[in-house]
C-alpha cells in the first residue's frame, strides 16, 4: 500500500476505448484488489463496455462516458467531474494517454491522479509516470504498473483477465438466436476493427469451417455488424448441404451475448482482435492467426492457445492495410495449419475432430 492510501478507499479508473484493451484492463483491477481487498473500483468508460465490466467481479460500478469517440465535450466533462466529486475517490488511474481522458478526474478534484505521460496533460495528473517500454513491454504490464509505485519491479506472472459468466445466460443467448447445443461448436472471429491487414482470408476460414462441419461440428461466426459481409462470404463458400450448420451471428448479438456464447464454444479461431481477448479471458481453447501485428505487445493471455504466424521480410508492419498489396503474412498461414492447431488443443476429443 503506498503512502496516503487507505484500506477501503474508492478508486476511479478511466478505461480504454477498445474491447481488447478493456479486457486486459482487468489485470489492473485484479492487481488493485490484491493490494487492497476492500478497495471499491469504479470504471469510467464508453457505454458499450458495461456488459464486459459486468463480467469482471473486481468492478463495483461501470460509469458511462456520455461522449462520442474523439469528442472533447469540455463542458460535459466538467459537469461529470463535479457529479463524481462526492464519490469518495482517493485515486484516479487514467489508462488512455489522451488529454481529454484526464479531464474528469481533474474536475472531480480526486486527490491523486495517476497515469503515463501523454498528450500535454502535465497539469491534469499529479502522479505522472514516464514509460520505460523496455521495462514494461506488454500492455498489461503498463496497466498493472499504475497500481504500483513508479518504477516498481512487477512480478514475473501477472494476473490474467478472467471473465465471469453464467451457464443460464449462455443458454438464454443460444435460445434467443435459435442455436442448438447438439454439435460441438467452433466459433470463428474473422473481423478486426484495426483494419484488413489483420484479417485472415475469408476463403481460408471457409475451408476450416467446411472441414469441421464435415466432421459433425457446427460453426458460429462472431463479430460486429461491420463483419457481416465477411461472415456471409465464409458461409457462401460452403456446400449447400453444410451451410445450415454455419450460423452468422455477426451483427446479431449484443456484446454481452457474444461473451456468453463464446463461453460455451469448444474452440475459437480468431484474428488478433477484441474477441480474441474475450475468448482468452474465458479460457476457451483458442487458435490465433497473426500477420501484420505481433503478440509481443498484446498477446492472448491464456495457456490454452496456439499462435500461428509466418516470418516475412516485410513484417510485422503494424499497418492497417498491406502496403505491398500481397498480404503474404496472412495468406501464408494455411487452413491445414489451423486444423492441426485445433487437434493439438483438443486431444481429449479425437472422435469429434476432423
Amino acid at each position: 500500500m503506498v503512502a496516503g492510501e487507505q484500506r477501503g478507499d474508492a478508486i476511479l479508473v478511466v478505461g480504454p476505448s477498445w474491447v481488447g484493451d478493456m479486457v486486459m484492463a482487468q489485470s489492473l483491477f485484479m492487481a488493485l484488489k490484491e493490494r487492497s481487498p476492500d478497495a471499491a473500483i469504479d470504471v469510467l468508460a464508453p457505454a458499450w463496455s458495461k456488459p464486459l465490466l459486468a463480467r469482471m467481479p473486481e468492478v463495483r460500478n461501470a460509469l458511462s462516458l456520455p461522449f462520442g469517440h474523439g469528442e472533447l465535450g469540455l463542458g460535459e466533462r466538467r459537469k461529470l467531474g463535479k457529479e463524481l466529486a462526492g464519490g469518495g475517490y482517493r485515486q484516479a488511474i487514467v489508462l488512455p494517454n489522451s488529454l481529454k481522458s484526464a479531464l474528469v478526474p481533474f474536475f472531480a478534484g480526486i486527490p491523486r491522479r495517476t497515469g503515463w505521460r501523454g498528450e500535454m496533460r502535465f497539469f491534469l495528473l499529479n502522479d505522472i509516470r514516464l514509460l520505460d517500454k523496455t521495462r514494461y513491454p506488454l500492455m498489461i504490464q503498463r496497466f498493472v504498473a499504475l497500481a504500483e509505485p513508479a518504477g516498481a519491479v512487477l512480478p514475473g506472472r501477472l494476473p490474467w483477465p478472467r471473465l465471469r459468466t453464467a451457464a443460464e445466460d449462455s443458454r438464454r443467448a443460444m435460445a434467443g438466436l435459435g442455436l442448438s447445443g447438439g454439435r460441438p461448436v467452433l466459433a470463428l472471429c474473422p473481423g478486426a476493427e484495426f483494419g484488413p491487414s489483420k484479417r485472415w482470408p475469408e476463403r481460408y476460414y471457409g475451408e476450416v469451417a467446411q472441414v469441421f462441419i464435415d466432421a459433425g461440428w457446427q460453426v458460429w461466426i462472431m463479430g460486429s455488424a461491420n463483419d457481416r459481409p465477411v461472415a456471409e462470404a465464409i458461409r457462401s463458400a460452403l456446400a449447400v448441404d453444410l451451410a445450415g450448420h454455419c450460423h452468422i451471428l455477426a451483427g446479431s448479438t449484443t456484446l454481452g451475448e457474444a461473451i456468453d456464447l463464446l463461453a460455451v464454444a469448444d474452440c475459437v479461431v480468431s484474428n488478433a482482435s477484441g474477441l480474441m481477448h474475450v475468448a482468452a479471458a474465458l479460457a476457451r481453447p483458442l487458435v490465433v492467426i497473426y500477420g501484420s501485428t505481433s503478440p509481443g505487445f498484446t498477446p492472448p493471455l491464456t495457456d490454452r492457445v496456439e499462435v500461428l504466424s509466418i516470418p516475412v521480410d516485410c513484417g510485422p508492419c503494424f499497418r492497417r492495410e498491406c502496403p505491398l498489396g500481397h498480404h503474404k503474412c496472412m495468406t501464408g498461414v494455411a487452413p491445414a495449419a489451423v486444423v492441426a492447431a485445433v487437434h493439438r488443443l483438443l486431444p481429449q476429443r479425437p472422435e469429434t475432430l476432423p
